[in-house]
């Protein structure tokens, strides 16, 4: 069954007065991604970074859409294909590269690697491994602001495959019914692991099906980075505004396969074409030449500045030290639970 589709126009506020500045912020914060990702490509090749690694090429607009739309006491619960999640949540690429490498300059001390990135400071709370191991954790945060009075919103990132899993009808449920401030934003890229949408949900609108749980949801084309603004921000301002929790249905694609390990045979070419003419980033460059608002030399620029930023944030990976076999064990147990007999 095919599943090629144009994603749907959504049904977001209308537009704010965006600002030339802001527009081009925009363009930089996905390139930063893309370049990151491309890069980490090589670096895995090479076999300078191991372990598994998800890349989130094509989907760069959910990401850097959403968190534009977040505060920054708002927290972020993310999925194992969260590289585009830290990066545009404002987690520096030294700190990335450097979890990537296993260094203890990491943002996890190097103990998570490309699947568990974590920063406190900016309530990023993490990659998760398991398909649709960060939704109940997401619920567990909304339901501490909202029993302590904080007016944040928890946004929590998932695929369509975990759609299908226990922990999102269960979370969704319990947010519904208890009014948490929580945003689901699940990025259908069609293909959860490796199998079709149509091929494992009877329904393929999830929009529709979150709705029956009592929640505001609404499908977005996640190609758009402006559409995915817009949805975001009018779904946080309901959630401040006390509505309770709302889904939004992210249609977007992603360009590479699964991870570095698949084969992505389940796919026809024709239909990642189809979908790559829809490049959010080179869409929004491509927009911005026709008013005027990037010249070659400023993209030229951009590159050369990101690719700089990249290069940094390599060196210093390679440079920084690994954690001492010594401390291996600590942050294992807790100090309590290391002095017990």
């Amino acid at each position: 069954m095919s599943t090629t589709r144009t994603p749907r126009a959504p049904r977001s506020a209308p537009r704010p007065n965006r600002q030339a500045a802001h527009r081009l912020a925009l363009l930089e914060s996905m390139l930063r991604v893309r370049r990151f990702e491309e890069r980490c490509v090589e670096l895995y090749s090479a076999a300078r970074i191991r372990g598994f690694m998800h890349l989130y090429i094509g989907e760069e607009a959910v990401a850097v859409g959403v968190n534009e739309a977040l505060a920054d006491d708002d927290a972020v619960v993310s999925t194992y294909r969260e590289h585009g999640h830290a990066l545009a949540r404002g987690v520096p690429a030294e700190a990335i590269m450097a979890e990537m490498f296993g260094k203890v300059t990491g943002c996890s001390r190097g103990r998570g690697g490309s699947m568990h990135l974590f920063d406190a400071d900016r309530r990023f709370y993490g990659g998760n491994a398991i398909v649709g191991g960060g939704l109940p954790l997401a619920a567990g945060l909304a339901l501490t602001d909202r029993m302590t009075g904080h007016n944040r919103v928890t946004c929590c990132f998932f695929g369509d495959g975990a759609f299908a899993e226990g922990e999102f009808h269960e979370t969704a449920n319990l947010a519904a019914l208890w009014g948490l401030p929580l945003l689901l934003v699940c990025e259908n890229n069609l293909y959860a692991m490796g199998t079709a949408l149509a091929r494992h949900q009877a329904h393929t609108d999830l929009a529709l099906r979150a709705a029956g749980y009592g929640m505001v949801s609404w499908a977005v084309d996640g190609m758009d980075v402006f559409a995915v603004e817009d949805a975001a921000r009018r779904a946080a301002e309901g959630i401040r505004a006390g509505t309770g929790p709302h889904f939004l249905e992210m249609r977007t694609y992603r360009f590479r396969a699964h991870s570095m390990y698949d084969p992505d045979r389940y796919r026809d070419k024709a239909e990642i074409e189809h979908w790559r003419e829809r490049d959010p980033v080179e869409g929004l460059a491509q927009r911005l030449r026709e008013t005027k608002e990037l010249s070659d030399e400023a993209r030229t620029a951009l590159e050369d500045r990101l690719a700089a930023e990249i290069d940094r944030a390599v060196e210093t990976a390679e440079l920084a030290p690994e954690e001492p076999v010594a401390d291996l064990l600590k942050y294992v147990t807790s100090p309590v639970e290391a002095r017990r007999p």
